[in-house]
């Protein structure tokens, strides 16, 4: 197995590390409800994508 010979410094550290950081996520609005909607998803409040029903509401049934 291999061995490194020296200790890899900070600075070779945060280099290898330059790729890591956490990116903010992506966002748009519905066409239909104008609710923020992450790209190429449903819509969780009214179940639109692309301009079309993808995803039917439920009927809540109470007791």
């Amino acid at each position: 197995m291999a061995v490194p010979k020296r200790r890899t410094s900070h600075a070779k550290q945060g280099h290898r590390r330059s790729h890591h950081a956490v990116k903010p996520l992506q966002s748009q609005y519905c066409q239909n409800c104008s609710g923020v909607v992450q790209p190429h998803r449903i819509c969780l409040n009214c179940g639109y994508f692309q301009g079309r029903i993808v995803v039917a509401e439920q009927e809540e049934t109470g007791k």
